[in-house]
């Protein structure tokens, strides 16, 4: 009981970290390139899930998923406004071009759209905003689709997130014994599932470059 205890104490006294690592993730994910290789949908749900056991509070959850996003996505877009079309060709991107033309298509398709549900599409999530920038999206256009968006996709994450712990509490698994193992799972299947799909389109794109060259 005692060693429950000081768990307890132990996730109380670093709960700051945990809303940081939730602004983070969200900011992360729409870095250009890098917010693809980052499962940051995946730790902001698995921390969610420690809302209801009071490790953490549903309102700055919340904050710091919404926040990160909101400032990410828009850095990106700035980014892509300032640098226009040349960004896009340049590195990082440029080591990406397979994944920058899915981006412009999906633009293309979707126009003002695109913004709304490249939030829900983790490979192009953290290409659409700099995309919408450079090809000369108004900012009037961007930023109120963008937030709408930002507000669903935050919400969907951190209650789903929050549900499955209250679910699991339920069921009688307490969070002082299975949050922390819980959180690193998710996390770590995230990982997984992110790594797999990189490499398969890695594999792809070097069995077009073969074909071409033969």
């Amino acid at each position: 009981m005692n060693t429950i205890n000081q768990l307890i104490g132990l996730v109380a006294l670093h709960a700051g970290w945990a809303y940081v690592a939730i602004f983070l993730s969200a900011f992360l994910e729409a870095v250009p390139i890098l917010g693809s290789l980052i499962p940051g949908s995946t730790v902001i749900l698995a921390l969610s899930a420690l809302v209801p056991a009071g490790s953490l509070h549903l309102t700055p959850v919340l904050a710091a998923a919404i926040t990160g996003a909101l400032l990410g996505d828009g850095l990106a877009y700035w980014i892509g406004r300032v640098s226009q079309r040349g960004v896009l060709t340049s590195w990082p991107m440029s080591s990406y071009p397979g994944l920058v033309a899915k981006s412009e298509a999906f633009f293309h398709r979707y126009g003002t759209f695109a913004v709304f549900f490249a939030r829900f599409v983790p490979p192009v999530r953290a290409i659409v905003p700099i995309t919408a920038g450079a090809l000369g999206m108004s900012p009037q256009r961007f930023y109120p689709v963008n937030a709408a968006a930002v507000l669903l996709w935050a919400c969907a994450h951190v209650l789903s997130g929050a549900l499955a712990g209250s679910a699991a509490e339920r069921w009688g698994m307490k969070i002082e014994h299975y949050g922390w193992p819980l959180v690193g799972c998710i996390i770590a299947i995230g990982t997984i599932a992110v790594g797999i799909y990189h490499w398969r389109n890695r594999r792809a794109a070097g069995a077009q470059t073969d074909s071409r060259s033969s």
